[in-house]
């Protein structure tokens, strides 16, 4: 009988994250002219509350159960988003998006975050029913299939944030499944090519290493020229998409590379989230005391920009503090799936790990103009119900993926 142990470790590094993030929402609505801002660390409380309750429930359902139970979750995933994008609608700053599920005119939660985790499942049960790892493009049509169906559904709301996410989870799990990383490579190659198309010199270079891949890892005949093509076509349409989009459209892109260029509309959120985290220096200006936050002139500072009142008022310290955090709760994954008793489990911690990187790579990095915005959100410290739920109950199946582990008698106590 399974030992009813948690993950002490695993369980108090994600309370000492959600405390921090609710104290940093608290923070950010102290400003100097109060809004509705100001009491949104309490609607956060309640939903921290929730959020474990539900963890410690999911952490009660088997494996084997999860094993079953997956298909169906995936299906009513996709039902869900579908019946997004029929009545759905948007908020704060991707109000023009249907993101939320509205059933009479109350928004009741956002069924990507949802998605992310039970798309995971999914992938994680193909992967594992498999014998070998997939070897070839071919051999990788059923995993694309069940991240891309959920991926166009997310885009079309739309959602670039949680696609790039779930592009995340993707590599990530085949990665750990034993996919070799040249084919790996091949398979990003045609989105590298779209990215480098823009500079002909770097595009060549490119190509020419394209080639040298395609040759070492020898795909089928078929498969070798329709990537090669693919790259091609990618390289030439590039330039014409460029074109083809609308001046606001290519002007977020470039303000990624030069905020400076419209630095009062789509530069103003990077150049005041980049002004508030350098002028805390390495201790801050004091817990609640940030001047670009109290004159709100960080935008969406308890949401997408809530890194940058971190920064601001707690000084590289509290950065550290954070990352430091956020980099035991992935080291304390990457043990849990090392320990896992079957790939199925395995894979799905790992999956999880993936989400809540690519969520602290993207959003640490928005904020500092390393990545472009996406509006994607820091795991247990941005507010929002949804992605709260989401993050504690993936702790939940972490927690119980580390019960049945191997070694779960010492697991729970290192």
């Amino acid at each position: 009988m399974t030992k009813r142990i948690p993950d002490v470790p695993l369980v108090l590094i994600a309370l000492a994250l959600s405390v921090f993030g609710i104290s940093m929402v608290y923070s950010a609505g102290q400003t100097d002219t109060m809004t509705f801002v100001a009491g949104l660390w309490k609607t956060q409380s309640v939903w921290f509350v929730i959020a474990v309750c539900a963890a410690f429930a999911a952490s009660t359902a088997s494996v084997r159960f999860l094993d079953w139970f997956t298909p169906y979750a995936y299906v009513i995933t996709i039902l869900m988003l579908l019946l997004t994008l029929a009545i759905g609608s948007g908020a704060g700053t991707a109000a023009s998006s249907k993101s939320w599920l509205v059933i009479g005119g109350v928004r009741i939660g956002q069924p990507a975050e949802l998605a992310k985790i039970t798309v995971t499942f999914m992938l994680a049960r193909v992967l594992a029913n498999r014998r070998e790892p997939p070897e070839s493009l071919l051999e990788l049509w059923h995993p694309a299939l069940v991240v891309g169906v959920p991926w166009v559904l997310i885009m079309l709301q739309p959602d670039l944030g949680t696609g790039i996410v779930f592009i995340g989870i993707f590599f990530a799990m085949l990665f750990w499944s034993g996919v070799n990383w040249r084919l790996l490579l091949l398979i990003a190659s045609p989105a590298i090519s779209l990215v480098l198309a823009f500079s002909t010199r770097l595009w060549g270079a490119w190509f020419l290493l394209l080639l040298g891949l395609v040759w070492l890892y020898r795909p089928y005949l078929l498969e070798g020229i329709a990537l090669v093509c693919i790259n091609v076509v990618t390289g030439v349409v590039a330039p014409i998409l460029w074109e083809k989009l609308a001046p606001y459209q290519q002007k977020r892109l470039l303000v990624f590379l030069d905020p400076s260029i419209d630095a009062k509309a789509s530069g103003y959120h990077v150049i005041q989230s980049q002004v508030a985290i350098g002028s805390g220096g390495w201790f801050g200006k004091g817990f609640t005391l940030g001047t670009q936050k109290r004159l709100n002139f960080v935008p969406e500072q308890e949401t997408d920009f809530i890194f940058a009142v971190v920064g601001e008022e707690l000084g590289f310290i509290g950065v550290t503090l954070a990352l430091t955090l956020f980099l035991a709760l992935f080291m304390r994954a990457i043990r849990i799936s090392s320990r896992a008793n079957d790939p199925f489990a395995s894979l799905i911690a790992f999956g999880l790990l993936a989400s809540w990187l690519v969520h602290v790579i993207e959003n640490v990095g928005m904020t500092l103009n390393l990545m472009p915005i996406t509006g994607i959100p820091l795991p247990f410290f941005s507010y929002g119900g949804s992605f709260m739920l989401a993050s504690w109950l993936s702790v939940g199946v972490l927690m119980r993926i580390s019960r049945e582990g191997r070694g779960r008698g010492d697991l729970a106590a290192i």
